[in-house]
């Protein structure tokens, strides 16, 4: 849906275009954009997969095609409880998360252990990937979220 408005400039009137955003649903459910505490924030639902790593990657392929249609920088919140990180997930992850770092500006990843946490870091870091600067990962989505929307790096 677009809507037009005249605008004026030294006299001459010309047509200004905007697009009007409606929100939609990414491949995983998500409402997008995902309005928080006055920021939008992008969610990848990558949690509740328990075993199924197939299921998983086939997301993860759908929502970096989703995610690069807009064009557009985003905040991402990426939901891993109860999906077991294999290093094949690990690694899967990382790589989707290095094809769609031009779009991310900063990343909130929740559901991990410590020892998950190690892993993604070391398999992203020989694989020669590495996580988006900044990277955090949070035990509570709320605090993840707030960090996303927040100010600081």
């Amino acid at each position: 849906m677009q809507g037009a408005t005249l605008k004026q400039d030294n006299g001459r009137y010309y047509e200004d275009r905007m697009e009007i955003m409606s929100t939609q649903q990414s491949p995983g459910g998500s409402t997008f954009p995902y309005y928080y505490k006055g920021g939008e924030i992008h969610c990848l639902k990558y949690g509740s997969f328990f075993s199924d790593e197939e299921a998983l990657s086939a997301l993860m392929k759908a929502e970096e095609i989703f995610i690069a249609k807009p064009n557009r920088q985003l905040l991402i919140w990426v939901d891993f409880y109860e999906t077991k990180l294999t290093d094949k997930v690990l690694s899967e992850f990382a790589e989707s998360i290095n094809r769609i770092h031009p779009h991310i500006i900063k990343l909130a990843i929740v559901g991990c252990s410590f020892w998950e946490k190690r892993r993604l870091s070391f398999i992203a870091k020989k694989s020669g990937k590495r996580l988006p600067t900044p990277t955090r990962f949070f035990t509570d989505p709320e605090d993840a979220k707030t960090w996303l929307v927040s100010e600081s790096f």
